[in-house]
């Protein structure tokens, strides 16, 4: 499934599995029904996955009404992950010992946080994250996560047969699918054959 450098291509097959979702839920992937938005984020109450994910929680209703399933894959223990992501409304699956992310091909590298493209959501995530921990709705995260600090994350769309219809590889810490981003990629993922991408 992965190229030679480990990423996986656009076309490729996702074989079929049942993760572990940290409600005790099993989540298929495929899904057989829905479109597949498998993102990678880092350890639990990463400051900047945070902000991404409150985005995506925002328009949670409009993804779904565009018949994507959510499924979000953080590198920390999953007793550990429960106390910060109770309440989101969509899949989160522990793999702590990184088992998706070398499947997937997803990194680590210093530059998840020395790119220069990263500092303003840095700073905009951890003066959020202050905010909500010092006002109890939050919980901080581990002062050492487990898995480290440099993960990048990545996004995957797969669609109902399993086959990769997009994916992005992040360059720094918050370079990912926005919900635009996602909605535009799932649109073209059901054009059938044929049918051009309507021009804007």
């Amino acid at each position: 499934m992965s190229t030679r450098s480990g990423r996986i291509a656009v076309g490729a097959v996702v074989a079929p599995r049942a993760l572990a979702g940290v409600d005790g839920v099993p989540v298929a992937l495929p899904d057989g029904e829905h479109l597949v938005h498998l993102q990678f984020r880092r350890f639990a109450g990463c400051p900047v996955c945070n902000l991404h994910l409150r985005s995506v929680v925002v328009r949670h209703a409009e993804i779904t009404a565009a018949g994507i399933r959510e499924v979000v894959v953080f590198h920390s223990p999953a007793d550990e992950l429960r106390e910060h992501v109770a309440g989101l409304p969509f899949a989160v699956v522990a793999d702590p010992d990184k088992r998706l992310y070398r499947e997937f091909g997803v990194e680590s590298a210093p530059r998840a946080l020395l790119d220069p493209r990263a500092w303003a959501p840095i700073a905009r995530a951890v003066a959020r994250a202050a905010w909500t921990v010092a006002r109890g709705r939050e919980r901080a995260p581990a002062a050492r996560p487990h898995g480290g600090r440099t993960g990048l994350p990545a996004d995957f769309l797969i669609d109902a047969d399993g086959r990769v219809a997009a994916a992005h590889y992040g360059e720094h810490v918050y370079d990912q699918w926005s919900v635009e981003d996602l909605l535009r990629l799932a649109a073209r993922a059901r054009r059938p054959a044929g049918h051009p991408e309507p021009q804007p």
